[in-house]
């Protein structure tokens, strides 16, 4: 079984703000996909199984805010009894422009709360993750930044990017990692 989580942070306040490109990606891919989002809630997340050829997947959005987002994936883990190397966590990067993405084996949280705080609970930075990039803006507080909303410009970039990253999550059901990580990875643009 696969487990896809896309962090965010849960309210109205949120939807839109940089911060819940995990959550937005989440809910274009599976509306590519034609998938009915018939949401469940379990362990303070959100969660929608689906088939995709002969894998099992969860698609999870915790609804922990993003610096508590391990309790949550812990949960599903424990539950559902997934291994670590079957995770993909999707999250936002300040240090990927807008319009860039970067696939990632392992590796340390680079500063992200959700992503720490996930290692910390599962005891293990050995999951998959999908970086969205949002850009940074030194002139700007970070928390106010990744709680800010993408002008036109900008989500124009970023759905242009959702088209693509929906061909990569495809490929990510039937493609070895390392595979997958040098065909699409990238210089920052």
């Amino acid at each position: 079984m696969k487990l896809i989580v896309g962090l965010g942070n849960p309210g109205n306040e949120y939807i839109n703000t940089r911060h819940n490109i995990g959550f937005k990606f989440i809910d274009q891919y599976l509306n590519y996909k034609k998938i009915d989002l018939n949401w469940k809630n379990k362990f303070n997340g959100l969660y929608l199984k689906y088939k995709n050829n002969k894998d099992d997947v969860i698609f999870l959005k915790p609804q922990t805010f993003m610096n508590l987002s391990g309790d949550c994936v812990k949960k599903f883990i424990d539950y559902f009894n997934i291994d670590v190397s079957d995770i993909l966590v999707i999250s936002d990067d300040l240090d990927l422009n807008i319009g860039n993405f970067k696939l990632k084996l392992s590796g340390s949280s680079g500063g992200h709360n959700g992503l720490k705080d996930i290692s910390q609970k599962i005891s293990s930075n050995d999951y998959k993750r999908l970086k969205i990039g949002i850009s940074n803006n030194k002139l700007v507080n970070t928390k106010d930044y990744v709680l800010g909303i993408f002008n036109s410009e900008e989500i124009n970039t970023i759905n242009n990017l959702f088209n693509n990253l929906n061909y990569v999550l495809d490929d990510y059901f039937v493609t070895d990692f390392e595979k997958l990580m040098n065909k699409y990875n990238k210089k920052n643009k």
